[in-house]
């Protein structure tokens, strides 16, 4: 449903003149998979991540998503895809009800649809006691939650999630991820970007490691483990990125 093909992005620095940020990254991401993109700051990971979402234009390579091209057919790719950015905004002056609705709406739903779709999105995420809380007087998860809402609110078959447990407490997290997984099973193509390790390990199907703009590996965590000298996925990452610096 995500294939990636010699994805590039360099940006013009006043300073430091060409930077390359994601250098000729690529992949692919089918339904029913979580694709777990790993990298330090600055690796490129959330400029990879918006470019998928049509964010930002790639300098070279393609990206098609579920059949449609990021560049040339960037209207019909958002209809296909939930995004999770920590810089996406919220409304203070909205509830979460109102935000629901207004995103709802955005994605062309009617508002039947969008209630029950809301219902049943509030009980899962367990949201319904703060539902009619203006967003200013929310929590972090509270607010993580709800941008987690309005990201799936529309049941997009393709969901780009960075760091969507960032700031959580160890109980909403899990929330999270639970809900994650149920994204799964419902056959959804998830591209899951995160620094921790832990999460990376029990989550993702297949691991792409990403250090500064450039892939350093991917697959399975299996596969991972029998190319290295250690079993622990936070072992794998020092190891391959250490190589990886070593080598320029």
């Amino acid at each position: 449903m995500i294939q990636v093909a010699g994805l590039t992005k360099i940006f013009n620095d006043k300073k430091r003149g060409k930077v390359v940020a994601v250098n000729n990254l690529k992949f692919n991401c089918r339904e029913g998979q979580i694709f777990g993109l790993l990298g330090p700051n600055g690796a490129g990971k959330t400029t990879t991540l918006r470019i998928l979402a049509t964010m930002m234009l790639p300098t070279k390579g393609e990206v098609i998503i579920n059949g449609f091209d990021v560049v040339k057919e960037a209207n019909k790719v958002r209809r296909q895809i939930g995004f999770l950015s920590s810089e996406t905004g919220l409304y203070d002056r909205f509830t979460p009800r109102e935000t629901i609705k207004f995103f709802g709406r955005i994605n062309g739903m009617e508002d039947k649809i969008i209630e029950k779709k809301m219902a049943e999105i509030f009980h899962n995420l367990d949201m319904e006691d703060f539902q009619e809380v203006r967003v200013h007087k929310l929590s972090t998860g509270m607010k993580q939650k709800l941008s987690i809402a309005r990201c799936i609110i529309h049941d997009p078959p393709i969901l780009i999630l960075d760091e969507p447990t960032l700031g959580l407490d160890i109980i909403t997290a899990r929330t999270v991820t639970e809900y994650v997984k149920r994204f799964r099973e419902q056959g959804k193509c998830i591209i899951y970007s995160t620094h921790l390790m832990r999460e990376a390990e029990r989550l993702c199907d297949v691991i792409a490691i990403i250090h500064q703009g450039n892939l350093i590996t991917q697959g399975r965590l299996e596969e991972l483990k029998k190319n290295s000298s250690s079993e622990d996925l936070e072992e794998i990452f020092f190891e391959l990125i250490t190589q990886g610096e070593n080598l320029e």
